[in-house]
């Protein structure tokens, strides 16, 4: 887009760039320990869903990043990791004079574990990187993305599903989840990542590190594993783990509840994701209509539930 003489109120925008940032959902989350500068070093797998957010971004004459994010109240400056992110890319090319204008319309529910923040900021990195010219390499975008959050990386690459281990650093491309739709559901209650980790550190001898209660249900799924977790070609629903769900559940029994009810409605496993407080249930094909009607139920009651088919 080319923009000429506009009205003395309207900045001139130059090369519009549209882009989807998706969500993930945490099927295994393993912490190994913690470090000496009080990062925790994990274990994960993460898988990317349709869910998302949508980013436009604009190369504008007049110099400054302004940032509007439309339908969520959200900051519009160095408290966005958004703003961070362009700040960042613009300051590592050289490009600090460059005119940017970014508008965010947020789908992903905010501090839900499903990695929207860290998603919007790799959105903006290969963004910035395509609409300037910057020319910087897949992984120069994600070792900035490292600086942003540890799972700014993974959503820098292309792969729909990978393996994160350190501090997000290390990333190994996995098989995507297949043959399942994903439902999540947000009860609403916003949980801190940090405050997860924390807790975990304080009470880790005292939870038990396994998921809170049944995770899997062998009635709608039967298929058991011998290998081990990094040779199978497929996730099961039976190795669904995650360190941080007792946590959480301690302190917000809807997290227990909304598992019990996903797996009574025919889900083959369910978890929450990441530090949560987004819990899904994984339906496995032939299910669908059991988990559209799970979704309409839930609906009633929490506004942010939605089915979304992992990215393959």
């Amino acid at each position: 887009m080319l923009c000429t003489t506009p009205p003395p109120s309207q900045p001139c925008f130059r090369h519009v760039l549209t882009l989807r940032a998706p969500a993930k959902i945490n099927l295994y989350l393993k912490i190994l320990g913690r470090r000496s500068d009080g990062y925790h070093e994990l274990d994960t797998l993460m898988q990317k869903v349709e869910l998302h957010d949508e980013l436009e971004l604009s190369l504008a004459d007049e110099p400054g990043i302004r940032l509007i994010c439309q339908d969520a109240d959200l900051p519009e400056n160095e408290g966005n990791i958004v703003f961070r992110a362009a700040r960042l890319f613009l300051n590592q090319t050289g490009k600090n004079g460059q005119g940017l204008h970014i508008i965010l319309r947020k789908r992903i529910p905010l501090a839900a574990g499903l990695g929207g923040g860290s998603s919007d900021a790799a959105a903006v990195l290969t963004g910035l990187n395509q609409l300037t010219g910057a020319g910087r390499t897949t992984e120069e975008l994600a070792a900035m993305g490292l600086r942003l959050g540890a799972d700014v990386p993974f959503f820098v690459y292309d792969y729909p599903a990978a393996w994160s281990g350190g501090i997000g650093e290390q990333l190994e491309p996995a098989a995507p989840l297949r043959r399942f739709i994903v439902l999540l559901v947000n009860p609403g209650i916003a949980v801190s990542t940090k405050w997860a980790y924390e807790t975990f550190s304080q009470t880790a001898g005292r939870i038990a590190l396994t998921a809170a209660g049944k995770k899997f249900n062998l009635l709608n799924f039967s298929s058991e594993s011998g290998l081990p977790l990094r040779r199978q070609q497929a996730f099961l629903p039976s190795d669904l783990l995650n360190d941080l769900e007792p946590v959480t559940a301690e302190k917000h029994s809807v997290i227990g509840e909304l598992k019990a009810r996903l797996l009574a409605a025919g889900a083959a496993g369910a978890m929450m994701s990441g530090s949560g407080s987004t819990v899904f249930g994984l339906f496995a094909a032939g299910t669908e209509a059991q988990a559209e009607s799970c979704l309409r139920e839930l609906r009633q009651e929490y506004g942010q539930a939605y089915l979304a088919a992992p990215l393959t």
